[in-house]
């Protein structure tokens, strides 16, 4: 384990994060982001889909969360509460106004890929790991979209990996003159 850096674990927690559990967790959060826009398409509860994944996924439930979404902005750029979470994946929340609900776009398919090679990405300390890399998210007509991502997962006293810092951007593209 030495050659992972470990300098910190949790107290309570029961195990180190491996790589796989972090690769789980980000592949999982595609899917459900996937799954919240099909369940909408279908006539399905998507919005109590989605408030489970934010217990599931995030950390809200047990502490801080620092999120900031991708095409949030101004005064409600950053989401520290589920609340704030869920208007900006589900939308129609009239306290978030500019939320029309990312993750009913529909995306038919997501992705994710960390920075590097065989887990370089990927940084381990105990019970936290922090990943950057991009997220790759397709409509319906094909049109896939990149986003630059940097989660930060806690493994919790119940094993499970949370997110307590997700940050989402699209890519910076100077304007050519």
């Amino acid at each position: 384990m030495d050659e992972l850096g470990l300098v910190y674990v949790e107290e309570g927690a029961n195990s180190i994060i491996t790589y796989d559990e972090v690769n789980a967790a980000q592949q999982a959060w595609c899917d459900a982001l996937v799954k919240i826009g099909k369940l909408k398409e279908e006539g399905g509860d998507y919005k109590a889909y989605a408030e489970q994944v934010l217990s599931e996924a995030y950390n809200y439930d047990y502490g801080k969360v620092f999120f900031k979404p991708t095409l949030a902005f101004g005064d409600q750029t950053f989401r520290n509460d589920k609340k704030g979470a869920l208007a900006y994946f589900v939308g129609g929340d009239p306290d978030y106004p500019n939320d029309k609900g990312f993750a009913l776009t529909p995306w038919v398919k997501a992705r994710y890929d960390n920075t590097g090679d065989h887990n370089e990405g990927i940084q381990i300390y105990g019970s936290v790991a922090i990943t950057m890399g991009n997220v790759w998210v397709t409509d319906k007509t094909g049109k896939e979209v990149m986003v630059d991502k940097t989660w930060v997962f806690k493994k919790g006293k119940d094993g499970k990996l949370r997110i307590i810092v997700h940050k989402s951007a699209l890519p910076y593209s100077p304007s050519i003159k």
